[in-house]
């Protein structure tokens, strides 16, 4: 059996905005009672617009900036929109309006009759090839109004001066994840002509600098929604050049961009324990995600996130950018492929990050072990060619204020013994003055690699008081991002699968969980015998 027609009051049960209104349709033939037909037509109760019965137009209007307006109007000066009938279908016509045959059958496609009367068929119009309109039709349409509201009356925001499309959508039903797993039934993501890929960025506060200037930098790419409630951090990460063509939408409309057939892909920017969720209706909703950060700080949390990926056959690329650093590539290779120090005897990292994050991400960010230690784990494992330690032992310390407060550390000391007998030893700080201090040393059994700071001047400074150049992470890891970027880009494209396994990221999490265990416990972690506590895998921010 085939599926059954969505009727008038379905499509208004489903989206809060509309409604069905019942019209007295007079069709000229006299003053008798059966010259009339009973009508009923989809209506938008903000704009007080018939809609076509179709779900890409209804989103298509409900996105717009005029409906925008007028829902914003109706709620802060409290005008009430002309009586509308509910969504039952048993409403009687106690009030009909009467309107003329003519200028009903006018709207194509709005009307579909009741068992009363029949209606003649409105005309049929083809439907584009693009999601814009072609330029002869766009040159004869009225302009658009800029939706964009203004914080104040006296002095509107910067943001108004972007002419961003503040693009609000239906209120979620009950079954969000619902409405989304039905998405996931339909086509693949289309990439319209000349576009490129379509992209939908979830949170702007977190995202790291120089992830923003990659994806600003990139052309094989198409930014056409930001999903932010904070509009000030729009307006602070992007310009209004880039963000000509981007709708900006709040978080509780999330569903707009992810049921918009043109992205094929979703950026995830969001805290770790808000960011599972988004990636799961990401992916049921067919789009491919890239986590900024990580999908989780939990195990299984995270596990079912890549599960969910394998079901729905989307990419799911985590943010371990250290990885695609063109030096640490470059050592990767010498080590692990042509083995030019042979065995490994000791590895040891230094990680001082510049300039020193802000409270409010240390705040979600998870912890010094979640948001620094963690991609030095990855790097480490990849050079060994193991999972996991054997033993591992923390120490830290907060030396700011604003770190003990979270109870969180800012200078750690990781030492780690694995199976192959190689020991290393991780320093991580987030409290650097001057420049990041980011530096690797390999040492083999035929000979030492060491990837040393970088800077254009190609000067190392020693006890000067004023940096000579002063680098930040973003510069250092410039070229890092740029890549992570564009290997998911070629992910959504199938041209690659995404490097970062399941099983890599499970095994880099339980091990920065096992190094945090450690440091609180103040014990080594034994990870041969010893399962990890979950419930000290969180750092515990009030």
């Amino acid at each position: 059996m085939g599926r059954k027609k969505k009727t008038l009051h379905d499509y208004a049960a489903e989206f809060s905005e509309l409604s069905v209104k019942r019209h007295l349709l007079e069709r000229g033939g006299g003053e008798e009672e059966e010259a009339a037909a009973v009508v009923e037509t989809l209506y938008c109760t903000s704009c007080q617009l018939p809609m076509r019965v179709r779900r890409d137009r209804i989103l298509e209007h409900l996105s717009s900036g005029r409906h925008y307006r007028n829902r914003r109007l109706l709620r802060q000066h409290g005008l009430r929109a002309p009586l509308l009938l509910s969504a039952g279908p048993d409403v009687g016509a106690g009030l009909p309006l009467q309107l003329d045959a003519h200028s009903l059958l006018s709207q194509p496609s709005f009307v579909l009759a009741t068992a009363t009367g029949s209606v003649p068929s409105s005309p049929s119009y083809p439907e584009p090839l693009a999601a814009h309109r072609p330029a002869a039709a766009a040159a004869t349409a009225p302009p658009r109004e800029d939706p964009t509201p203004s914080t104040s009356a006296g002095c509107p925001s910067a943001l108004a001066a972007f002419h961003l499309r503040i693009a609000p959508a239906p209120l979620k039903q009950a079954g969000r994840r619902g409405a989304a797993a039905e998405a996931s039934d339909g086509p693949a993501p289309v990439l319209w002509p000349g576009s490129g890929v379509g992209l939908a960025l979830f949170g702007v506060g977190l995202v790291n600098k120089a992830f923003f200037q990659s994806l600003m930098e990139e052309n094989g790419c198409c930014l056409l929604y930001v999903v932010e409630d904070q509009l000030e951090e729009v307006e602070r990460a992007f310009g209004a050049e880039f963000l000509a063509g981007t709708r900006v939408l709040q978080q509780q409309d999330a569903d707009v961009a992810l049921n918009d057939q043109r992205v094929s892909g979703a950026i995830i920017c969001s805290p770790p324990e808000e960011a599972s969720e988004i990636v799961i209706d990401a992916l049921r909703a067919g789009k491919g995600v890239f986590c900024e950060r990580l999908p989780s700080l939990d195990r299984q949390t995270a596990e079912a996130c890549f599960d969910e990926a394998d079901r729905c056959g989307r990419p799911l690329v985590c943010g371990f950018y250290k990885r695609f650093d063109p030096a640490l590539q470059f050592l990767y290779k010498k080590v692990r492929d042509s083995q030019a120090l042979g065995r490994i005897h000791r590895i040891s990292t230094i990680s001082s990050i510049y300039p020193a994050a802000s409270l409010s991400f240390l705040k979600t960010s998870g912890g010094i072990f979640y948001n620094a230690a963690v991609h030095d784990i990855d790097i480490i494992s990849l050079l060994l060619g193991e999972s996991a330690p054997d033993t591992i032992f923390s120490l830290g310390h907060a030396f700011c204020a604003d770190m003990a407060y979270l109870k969180d550390a800012d200078t750690v000391a990781v030492s780690m013994k694995f199976r192959s007998g190689a020991i290393v030893t991780l320093d991580v700080s987030q409290h650097c003055t001057k420049s990041c201090d980011q530096r690797l040393e390999v040492h083999g059994s035929q000979g030492t690699l060491r990837v040393d700071n970088q800077n254009p001047l190609g000067i190392t400074e020693h006890g000067t008081s004023v940096s000579i150049y002063s680098q930040t992470q973003a510069d250092r890891y410039r070229d890092a991002h740029r890549e992570l970027f564009r290997h998911f880009l070629r992910t959504l494209k199938g041209k690659e699968p995404p490097v970062i396994t399941k099983e890599q990221f499970l095994w880099t999490i339980q091990v920065a969980a096992a190094a945090e265990q450690s440091w609180r416990n103040g014990s080594a972690v034994d990870l041969r015998s010893e399962a990890i506590d979950s419930s000290v895998i969180k750092t515990e921010i009030m």
